[in-house]
């Protein structure tokens, strides 16, 4: 788990720190944060959870057809839900407020470390606007990537670690000789190169593919590989002249 990255930056992150409070913000909104339902059974929690989901979540059979697909049966059984069972939604919408879903504090805590360590220099580098252009960019690019491999799932998507794939791929070819502070094991703080941390981060991804414990290694796959071929892109000497000239600059 990273804790701190040297790379300095010339000016405030304000797109960095938005998304995360942005992230923070909607996940409290949603049943996934469960508070505010402790008068509901577990039973409610869990349905509230699920139709939530499934209506704002990106589902990949959905991405490649471009049409809301019906709740599942047993789900639609089991919460006693009446009415129409196809969400209202727009498949190419869901793909972008999924990025800002997340389902546990421990799927958000996660996502929110790694884009705070290494958003900063992503933005400082490529600039406020350009920043988050990158950034929706890159994660929309993990979701249909996902959604091509696997386009008969109907198991949704939500998270931003497509998205924030994409600022570790950036982060890794745009200042790969940064130094990072990360717990190792998850208790000794350890200097390393960025390149080594980050490396070994897609090299997990790689490996862990075809593993059931339901995570997308593929879309984070999709997303740190958009992000490093937009991160070689910002390394050319035309796009290194024209981001020092960025105002706000010290």
């Amino acid at each position: 788990m990273p804790l701190y990255d040297n790379q300095p930056t010339r000016r405030a992150p304000l797109v960095t720190y938005a998304l995360i409070a942005l992230n923070f913000f909607f996940f409290l909104l949603t049943p996934m944060a469960t508070f505010g339902n402790d008068h509901a059974s577990q039973r409610e929690q869990v349905c509230d959870q699920a139709v939530f989901i499934r209506e704002y979540g990106a589902i990949p059979q959905e991405l490649t057809d471009n049409e809301p697909i019906p709740i599942p049966g047993a789900v639609a059984a089991a919460c006693e839900l009446s009415g129409a069972q196809t969400p209202d939604k727009s498949p190419f919408l869901s793909a972008f407020s999924s990025m800002f879903l997340h389902g546990g504090w421990v799927h958000l805590l996660g996502n929110m470390i790694y884009l705070f360590v290494f958003g900063q220099a992503t933005e400082d580098r490529l600039g406020r606007l350009r920043f988050l252009l990158f950034y929706l960019v890159c994660g929309l690019v993990a979701a249909y990537g996902y959604a091509l491999t696997y386009p008969d799932s109907t198991v949704p998507l939500v998270g931003a670690s497509g998205a924030v794939a994409g600022v570790l791929g950036s982060h890794l070819v745009m200042y790969p000789r940064s130094r990072t502070i990360a717990l190792v094991s998850g208790i000794v703080p350890f200097r390393l190169p960025a390149w080594v941390l980050l490396g070994q981060f897609f090299v997990l991804q790689w490996l862990s593919l075809g593993e059931s414990d339901g995570v997308a290694y593929v879309a984070h796959i999709y997303g740190f590989v958009a992000g490093a071929l937009l991160g070689l892109l910002a390394r050319s000497p035309r796009a290194a002249r024209r981001a020092a000239l960025l105002p706000g600059r010290r």
